[in-house]
Parts: structure tokens; sequence; C-alpha cells
């Protein structure tokens, strides 16, 4: 693998984190879902866990309940490390946010570029430098062009990577140029966070995944990357084949709709969003369950 292999004292963000889904009930957090949630994953054999991402509905949370949804996650976790995501405009409040996050036990920050402004490269290294700045834990770059109206260069990211406290991206660029480069550059450890990029972002050097998919499915997807990992590729190639229909179908509607509609199959929850959220289509749903009953089968 291209890759470097992190020192004892560089955070290793490398292996199968999953972007949690926040359950709700009656329009409130659902903490006691969220709870169960988290320790049936973290017995699934996850690497750690991302709350409060566009996963988790973060945009529809306010900041007391983002705090109770991370708190939940830490005291579930059992020692699992947990990335909290960060996004939003305004730089004063983002670095207070990180500030603030930073006082908890967190193994890092997913920080996302500003959305809605569109600014410069020369902004955009601004936005990073101060955040990470502010947080005294590591941070993850959160590369995601089609969320934030703003697409971040090969270069800028070069130029992050000598942070000292910006250790990985969580790459949903788009551009596999880039991303080929940024792991040949070696200081930054990427992660996909396209589902559906796994196998070859990881093929190609990546170490790992940041994906919303593994809420279901988690040991086929643990497996995975760590078949991946061992550059086991036909082993892994034929565990991939096998999810890469459910990974199309997750994401056939708004996630985390589809998501939240199987785990409410499951029973590990209610099929409920917060507007503009709306749950999955019936048809969708039905196909989903009939798709994991399959992948259930021995």
């Amino acid at each position: 693998m291209p890759h470097q292999q992190p020192s004892s004292t560089t955070p290793d963000f490398s292996g199968f984190w999953v972007a949690l889904v926040t359950p709700f009930r009656d329009g409130a957090v659902d903490h006691a879902a969220l709870a169960a949630l988290t320790r049936r994953l973290a017995d699934d054999g996850v690497t750690g866990f991302v709350p409060c991402g566009s996963t988790g509905e973060a945009a529809a949370l306010d900041e007391a309940e983002q705090l109770a949804v991370l708190d939940t996650v830490l005291a579930a976790a059992g020692g699992l490390p947990v990335v909290m995501g960060i996004s939003g405009y305004h730089l004063g409040k983002a670095t207070a946010w990180a500030r603030k996050l930073s006082e908890r036990p967190l193994a890092g920050l997913l920080v996302s570029a500003p959305n809605y402004i569109r600014p410069s490269q020369a902004g955009l290294l601004e936005w990073f430098r101060a955040i990470a700045d502010a947080s005294t834990v590591p941070v993850l770059v959160y590369d995601i062009p089609y969320r934030t109206g703003v697409t971040i260069a090969r270069d800028t990211l070069l130029t992050l990577a000598g942070h000292p406290r910006i250790h990985g991206i969580k790459d949903c660029g788009g551009d596999m140029a880039k991303t080929r480069a940024v792991i040949a550059d070696g200081r930054l450890q990427v992660l996909t966070g396209e589902d559906h990029q796994i196998f070859g972002t990881m093929a190609e050097g990546g170490v790992g995944a940041i994906a919303a998919s593994g809420n279901v499915q988690t040991r086929r997807f643990v497996r995975l990357v760590r078949l991946l990992a061992e550059n086991r590729l036909p082993e892994a190639r034929a565990e991939w084949q096998a999810l890469q229909p459910l990974v199309e179908m997750l994401f056939a509607e708004p996630n985390p709709g589809p998501l939240k509609a199987l785990l409410a199959h499951m029973g590990e929850m209610r099929d409920e969003l917060r507007s503009p959220m709306t749950r999955a289509s019936d048809g969708l749903r039905e196909r989903l369950v009939a798709l994991d009953a399959r992948l259930n089968r021995p």
C-alpha cells in the first residue's frame, strides 16, 4: 500500500467507521434507541463512530441536542473512538464549537468546508486552519462538494496536510486523481465517505471508510474493510459484490430515509425523520427488506 503507516504518536483513523443515524421518537431524539444502536455496532466490530454528520441529520439538531447525542454515543461506545461532525459557515461559531467539543474525550473532529458561501481556496485554508487551531483533538477534513458547494483543491489539501492537527480526509470529492495524489503524498490518511467507493479507494491505498451503510449489515462491511486492509482482494471482491446492491438501494432516495426504514423494520428505531427530510417510499422499503433478508441467509 502506498500510504504511510502512522507512528505510535500519530492518531490512526484506519478501519471501518459508521456515520450514525439519529433516531427520533415523537419529534425528540430517542436516546435509548441511539445507545442501543451504538452498542450493537460496537459488538459487530466497527472501529468507531461518527455522530452528527449528514447521516445523523445534524442540520436539524440544535447545539444542545448535538451535545446530548454525542454524550449518549460516548457513553455507549464501550471505549471505541468517536469523531464528531462539524459544519456551518460562520467561522467564529465554528471555532467556538470546536473548542467546546474538544472538552469531550473525542478521537477527532470531522470538519466540512463552509456551506453556502463558496469561498476561495485561500478562504478554505483560513477556515480549516482556524478550526484546527481552536481544536485540541485531531481534525479530519470532510471534502464533499455536492453538499457544501465548494471543491477543496488538491494543492489546498496538501497544504492542510502540513497542519499539526489535521491528520486525514473523509473523501467524497469525486475526483480519483486528487484522491490518488493525497494517498501518494502520505501525510493524510484517506477514508472514503462515498460508500460505493469503499473497494476502489482502499484498493488504491486508502485506509478505510466512514460509511452510512454500515448501520446495517455491519459485520459484512467490517469484514470487507478488513479483507481490503489485508490486501486479500479476491475475497474482498466477493464480499463487495454481495453488498453493492444494498449500497445502491440505500442511496436511491435521500439518506438517511432508506436506512431508517430498514432499521425500523429491524425494530431498532422508529421510521421518523425531521422535515424537510422524509421517509423512504413504500416501494423502496419493501425492496430493502427483501434484499436484507437475502443477505442474511447463510
